[in-house]
């Protein structure tokens, strides 16, 4: 980890923390859980498109932590986003910085990590390596698409971050006295809904039943209707890591109840919430959508929105600054996720 100027012990000054996007109030509830106050930085917006901005403090020799969730919304695309804080990052090894960490709570990109058909981009891999040229020391992402082509995209050091255990709590006060099974919209992301089984299970006391559903994508459409699992009499939790358009939770949604299940919850640590998200999260078969506060949220009217169930990061985000500047465990405060994950390797 490196040292701050002047002293012979991890993390001895005072991380700074800069959050860049303007329309959100996560960077300031993520400072004041690490226990400090956001730094300023001016924007300034030029009739061209272009915009500039730098650090209003001193820098020089501090471990500094950026706030930026790469996500399309607002007046600012994702591009916009990942420029902003690539500008910025610059601006702060120019400053002399000790570090300078990335905080991502929604990484852009993530979902082409490798070539599935001829020519294709791998933009995981694209986007490690301009943060890196950027003079990025370390990124910190919660719960990415994929965890290997993360970790393997990037050549600094690297935080994975999972809401795991706040989504699973929440569910469990929703679910309290019930029997329920965990669904998999996809037999690819068991590795991903098992691990959250184990730690509901592990809140709840007792066992909890797991189900996996077909799902094939082939040019923007998706087919397969197979489901198989014990959902006869139980509350069903749909775990993703995002939801876009919502198409894949309600598809599945209404599957488990065709299959017995008494209610559905869907759940994803990511609400992008794409055109058509509000429609398709106002079918029935849903009863609620829980996510977290990763990116900044596009309203939802009527039946969607009074589903929705937002659960806070920025405990955990500002835990995880904490404990980076000072050389803590991050496994220790993720509740022995590496652990989890290992359990996750098999359905």
């Amino acid at each position: 980890m490196p040292r701050a100027a002047g002293s012979d012990v991890p993390g001895e000054l005072e991380p700074v923390v800069f959050a860049l996007s303007p329309e959100s109030d996560l960077g300031g509830r993520v400072a004041a859980a690490v226990g400090v106050d956001l730094s300023p930085h001016p924007e300034r917006r030029f009739e061209d498109g272009e915009h500039r901005t730098r650090p209003l403090v001193s820098v020089r020799g501090r471990d500094v932590y950026v706030i930026e969730s790469l996500h399309g919304g607002g007046d600012l695309s994702v591009n916009d986003r990942l420029c902003r804080l690539l500008f910025f990052c610059g601006a702060l090894g120019e400053s002399s910085a000790a570090s300078v960490t990335a905080v991502v709570p929604y990484l852009c990109d993530a979902r082409k990590d490798r070539q599935t058909k001829p020519r294709d981009p791998v933009t995981t891999r694209y986007v490690a390596m301009i943060l890196e040229a950027a003079g990025v020391d370390r990124v910190m992402a919660l719960d990415v698409h994929d965890l290997a082509a993360f970790q393997n995209a990037f050549r600094c050091r690297t935080d994975h971050l999972t809401a795991r255990l706040p989504l699973a709590r929440r569910v469990a006060e929703r679910l309290a006295g019930e029997s329920f099974t965990v669904v998999s919209p996809d037999v690819g992301d068991v590795k991903r809904a098992n691990p959250f089984r184990v730690a509901l299970t592990e809140i709840v006391g007792a066992p909890v039943a797991s189900a996996f559903a077909e799902k094939r994508r082939s040019g923007g459409a998706v087919t397969g209707d197979l489901l198989t699992g014990d959902l006869e009499g139980r509350a069903a939790v749909i775990v993703d890591d995002l939801i876009s358009t919502g198409g894949t939770m309600t598809r599945t949604a209404r599957r488990c109840l065709d299959l017995g299940a008494t209610r559905v919850l869907a759940l994803a640590a990511h609400g992008v919430f794409a055109s058509g998200a509000e429609q398709a999260l106002a079918d029935p078969a849903l009863e609620g959508v829980l996510v977290t506060g990763s990116v900044e949220l596009r309203p939802l009217a009527g039946p969607a929105g009074e589903k929705l169930d937002v659960v806070s990061i920025a405990p955990l985000l500002g835990e995880a600054i904490r404990r980076a500047h000072t050389g803590g465990s991050l496994v220790e405060l993720q509740g022995s996720a590496v652990a989890l994950q290992d359990q996750g390797a098999a359905p």
